[in-house]
């Protein structure tokens, strides 16, 4: 076994960047006011989070009083999707989203449904996009919001976002775009994507689990999902973390600033990959084989279990992913890999890599040095 685990999984998660730790701590000891505290170390607090949001609402070009933090990526998509459905339902009850989307917005979707409202879920292609012709389309007098994910978390697709934003500005349909995974990975321009609402999770870009960030366009109306309190204007309720949202902000600011050095290398590192990994007979590449993330290689192989694959991927000190991290343990076939029409033969054999800016290529050469032979040694076994 590896004395040092070879991670490629950064879709799940990221390990904390030292220097967003650094500027997290005073937050945790010295300067630990409650932000709505009028004493000077709860107005330290509060300064901390403006300057905050204003490094956010930058990085956006978005506006300050755009930007509120939340708990996770999660509660981000779950308030912008219940928070607009709930707002807007005296005009009407229609939300038009795609069959890939993450589970927070697909469970969230489904929930509002016990509300009356009602979904369409718009068909992708092989490669896991959507047709914006297809939301135009779709968009009726009840329709009140329109989400969908900017990149997908299992297959790395990227989305004709921009081109979905101007259908549903000139429509005048609200648009929230689910941005979790290309947070820190993409140029992400509110202005540029035409997005109404958008969600970021601290965690995806070297920053701290337990926040997360929703843009809401001024004029916007959402009605927040957590009382208790006015904070966030009015947003979400509860006492602000605010070391973990000093964190976010400086994660997003270095991911930004490093995209042009660090995207150039984990595109390399994914080439690799994928031109190794498709030597293994019975293997293929899943998602779009241009319009995807940088950092993100997704196969499906025939006539074998990705979750097999994995336990061996580990046992070898090899970190990799069947797909969302939200749906591990799971023996269903992949929902994204079903919608893009694979059948279970294939479906079920799903493994993702996604690097990140420390991984190597050397890490890569070891990965397609095992996985051929866990391959055959798996279809051999018929698991």
């Amino acid at each position: 076994m590896s004395e040092r685990t070879i991670y490629f999984d950064h879709a799940a998660t990221t390990a904390l960047d030292r220097r967003v730790l650094d500027t997290m701590l005073p937050y945790l000891m010295g300067e630990y006011g409650n932000p709505s505290s009028i004493y000077t170390i709860g107005r330290h607090a509060m300064q901390a989070i403006d300057h905050s949001r204003e490094q956010v609402a930058e990085l956006l070009h978005a506006r300050p009083s755009e930007i509120a933090f939340v708990g996770s990526g999660t509660e981000s998509d779950n308030l912008a999707i219940k928070g607009m459905a709930f707002a807007s339902q005296k005009k009407g009850k229609h939300i038009i989203t795609t069959p890939i989307e993450h589970h927070a917005v697909l469970y969230t979707c489904q929930y509002l449904e016990r509300f009356g409202f009602s979904t369409t879920y718009l068909p992708v292609d092989e490669y896991g996009r959507v047709n914006p012709e297809d939301v135009e389309r779709s968009i009726t007098d009840q329709t009140t919001l329109v989400s969908v994910m900017y990149a997908n978390n299992e297959v790395g697709t990227i989305e004709p976002i921009a081109e979905i934003g101007r259908i549903c500005r000139a429509r005048k349909i609200p648009f929230h775009v689910d941005a979790v995974q290309a947070g820190g990975a993409l140029p992400i321009d509110v202005v540029e994507l035409k997005a109404d609402m958008l969600s970021l999770s601290s965690h995806k870009f070297y920053g701290p689990k337990g926040v997360g960030i929703l843009y809401v366009r001024q004029g916007m109306r959402i009605l927040p999902q957590l009382q208790g309190g006015s904070q966030e204007r009015g947003r979400r309720a509860g006492t602000e973390n605010v070391a973990g949202i000093v964190g976010a902000a400086t994660a997003l600011k270095l991911a930004t600033e490093e995209m042009p050095q660090v995207t150039p290398h984990i595109q390399a590192l994914r080439d690799r990959l994928i031109e190794g990994v498709l030597q293994i007979p019975r293997s293929r590449l899943t998602g779009h084989p241009t319009e995807r993330l940088p950092n993100s290689a997704s196969f499906a192989f025939e006539g074998v279990e990705g979750e097999s694959i994995l336990l061996n991927m580990d046992l070898l000190g090899v970190a990799a992913s069947t797909g969302s991290a939200c749906t591990s343990g799971s023996v269903d076939p992949s929902h994204v890999l079903v919608a893009m029409g694979y059948p279970s033969e294939w479906s079920h054999g799903s493994l993702r890599f996604t690097l990140g800016k420390h991984n190597t290529a050397e890490e890569v050469e070891t990965v397609l040095e095992a996985l051929p032979g866990i391959i055959e040694r798996l279809r051999g076994l018929g698991i």
